[in-house]
């Protein structure tokens, strides 16, 4: 996925606005570039769906070390009404059209923070899935994971064909080297135009406010354990 690299004005216009891919679709892009270069996988590819402007960020991934591109386009305007069901019901056509081991996602957009696409995927396909992934090793037609959860870590191991969706801390990304750049532009991006898929891509959800939290109050400094003790009586905390 792609996103508009600084924030502008809700006046002003995106044209012209450089474009970068999304941070997690970086980890992804080059934990699977990693597994190439350990001979685990044969080829990657690369998929964006979005409109024109999404071409860069494949470009960017072809770059980065991935071998091919499919961009299925969506008419420009319309790519914020994109929602996870329906890049999942994308994904998992192609999967079907590709025929991959593995499939590695980021673990969600910096822009909506859904973090539910890698799930879809993997109960559309039936595959297992290995979700917020920091750690992943290749075993024996099998991938043992480390995820990242809210106790902590969780070491799983998942049967190939799998989903696996990408953190932060699963690697540092490398940067396009300018010769590296120059033969992405050499590298086939098939495209996709997406209402051809036959594919219901219309919206699910739908954002009724936005609003800000509440603003806290700030706190009171109290002298000793005491007056702790009767402020919280009078708020009815402690009796």
């Amino acid at each position: 996925k792609q996103w508009y690299q600084r924030r502008v004005a809700i006046t002003a216009g995106t044209e012209g606005v450089k474009h970068s891919m999304n941070p997690f679709d970086e980890n992804a892009i080059e934990e699977a570039v990693r597994m190439k270069l350990k001979k685990i996988v044969k080829e990657i590819v690369v998929v964006s769906c979005g409109p024109a402007q999404s071409q860069e960020t494949i470009r960017t991934a072809l770059a980065m070390g991935a071998d091919r591109g499919i961009h299925v386009e969506v008419p420009k305007g319309t790519e914020a009404d994109l929602q996870p069901l329906a890049v999942a019901k994308i994904f998992a056509q192609l999967v079907e059209k590709e025929k991959p081991d593995l499939v590695i996602l980021g673990k969600q957009a910096i822009d909506d923070d859904s973090n539910v696409t890698t799930q879809l995927l993997a109960g559309l396909l039936d595959w297992p899935q290995g979700t917020m992934a920091s750690v992943v090793e290749h075993s024996e037609g099998a991938l043992k994971i480390t995820r990242e959860i809210d106790g902590g870590l969780e070491d799983i191991s998942v049967k190939l064909p799998a989903v696996i969706s990408a953190d932060l801390r699963l690697n540092e990304p490398r940067y396009a080297t300018l010769p590296n750049i120059m033969k992405a532009k050499k590298k086939k991006i098939e495209k996709i135009a997406a209402d051809s898929m036959g594919i219901d891509l219309a919206p699910r959800l739908k954002v009724l406010k936005v609003v800000d939290p509440p603003v806290r109050q700030s706190g009171d400094k109290l002298p000793d354990v005491h007056t702790l003790i009767e402020k919280l009586k009078e708020k009815g905390h402690i009796k």
